[in-house]
């Protein structure tokens, strides 16, 4: 007599592609992606259709420029200086609280909750680099730029309302701002030495 071969059952894989599906969408949801950071920075209003060309006069004293050759080296003003030391001297410039002919301008200005003020608000830091800056470099004195305004602004706060600039309502943050505008200028990027 003859043996019968015993059937082998068939998988079922009529659900194979729905756990797959299923899984698939469960690791996008849960995987964090990485996202592209870029730098806050306001840009000024577009001119008006029919307005000409004007040159906007700055005076000397109410820009600090913040150099960075292709080595990484920063000089500010006429002065080379470390990264480490830009924020303090950022500060200095902005604040111009001994009205220092060479800092920014002092002048009143009425601002809501703050009353009449002295403020530098025509003060721009300008930021020029070469083509060849490394990137880390640049990073750390962009940095150093904002943290000098955010030490300001969290100075003036707590002076004025008893709490840090990121607790402020509204209305406490516009009057900071305005008190201390951040005015950060980017230069289109030179060939320092290079070719």
């Amino acid at each position: 007599m003859a043996r019968k071969k015993k059937k082998v059952p068939g998988l079922n894989a009529s659900s194979t592609a729905d756990i797959s599906f299923i899984l698939l969408i469960f690791f996008l949801v849960t995987t964090s992606m990485d996202t592209d950071m870029g730098l806050a920075r306001r840009l000024p209003q577009p001119p008006e259709p029919n307005q000409e060309d004007a040159q906007i006069d700055v005076k000397e004293r109410n820009v600090l420029n913040v150099r960075l050759n292709a080595a990484g080296n920063l000089m500010v003003n006429h002065d080379f200086i470390d990264v480490n030391q830009l924020r303090e001297r950022a500060k200095e410039f902005i604040q111009n609280k001994s009205n220092n002919p060479k800092l920014p301008e002092l002048h009143a200005k009425q601002i809501d909750l703050l009353g009449t003020c002295y403020v530098t608000d025509k003060h721009v830091i300008s930021v020029q680099t070469d083509r060849g800056t490394p990137y880390n470099v640049y990073f750390l004195v962009q940095n150093e730029l904002v943290a000098a305004y955010n030490e300001l602004r969290d100075d003036l706060a707590i002076a004025k309302f008893g709490h840090p600039y990121a607790r402020c309502n509204e209305d406490e943050q516009i009057a900071i701002r305005t008190y201390y505008p951040q005015k950060i200028s980017e230069a289109e990027p030179k060939n320092y030495g290079g070719n």
